[in-house]
């Protein structure tokens, strides 16, 4: 069977959530149909070469061990590695800039600037939103008032308005196949998550940035508001280790995604099924 090292930090405390939990699910599927080993992100380098394939999952944070994973994404383009999901992403794998972006060229995205002299550009507001641009897990964020916010706004955070949203939703897609929606009914509780049955328009407005990531393989996590005019709006597009809310799902859900992950392992390891 391929040989996959999957990549997680099974001591991470994260908010709401206890990310060891999905990982020892999901690795003791996935061993089934693959030859597996855990490793702790710090350890991936020296252990990498031996195996097939890298998976990326519960991680947590770059920033906690930024140097570490510089030399793992240098070593893996180096050696032409299989990672899982691929270095390409064009989203939080590459730091918060696509917001800005992606603002700039009309998408539906939380309005965002990173300088005091575009804060014309975002809505009038008393309380805005400031996060580091290599932030991860709501690290270094924080809620100011617009003075403050001009201050900061010195290139290297994000500024966007404080929205008053009704909910939060998250959209979760393996390769470019959407799997299930959750999202949070109340926005004073982020993680109490339920399932949310989304309708076309809101499929539609999650593929768009699926496909706009021209990531072929991987899974990605669409988190989005919905602002008080009823629109979607893009608050982050998850494309290095999104955290999966497997606990949230039902038995048959939590089953089909599971069986696609499996899937697209194979595909993009080249393996045919037994």
């Amino acid at each position: 069977m391929p040989r996959i090292l999957y990549v997680t930090d099974l001591a991470y405390e994260a908010r709401g959530r206890r990310y060891c939990d999905e990982d020892i699910y999901l690795t003791a599927r996935l061993r089934a149909d693959f030859d597996l080993a855990l490793c702790d992100p710090r350890d991936a380098v020296a252990l990498m070469d031996a195996f097939d394939a890298v998976v990326v999952r519960n991680s947590g944070p770059v920033l906690t061990y930024q140097e570490s994973y510089d030399a793992f994404r240098e070593h893996a383009l180096a050696t032409g590695a299989r990672v899982y999901n691929p270095l390409s992403g064009r989203a939080d794998m590459a730091g918060k800039q696509y917001l800005l972006d992606l603002h700039a060229a009309g998408f539906p995205v939380i309005p965002t600037v990173d300088r005091a002299e575009d804060l014309h550009r975002l809505p009038d507001t008393d309380r805005y939103v400031v996060k580091p641009k290599l932030g991860a897990d709501s690290m270094g964020l924080r809620i100011v008032p617009a003075d403050e916010a001009r201050v900061l706004a010195t290139g290297d955070v994000l500024v966007q308005p404080c929205v008053d949203f009704a909910y939060e939703v998250s959209f979760y897609f393996v390769d470019h196949d959407f799997q299930y929606a959750l999202h949070a009914p109340h926005p004073d509780r982020r993680w109490q998550l339920e399932p949310y049955d989304p309708t076309a328009e809101d499929l539609e407005f999650a593929r768009r940035f699926v496909d706009w990531n021209t990531l072929d393989h991987g899974i990605q996590r669409v988190d989005a508001c919905r602002a008080p005019g009823g629109e979607l709006l893009l608050v982050e597009l998850e494309d290095l280790n999104p955290y999966l809310s497997l606990e949230a799902l039902g038995e048959g859900t939590r089953d089909a995604f599971v069986t696609a992950m499996k899937t697209s392992l194979r595909r993009f390891l080249k393996v045919t099924p037994a």
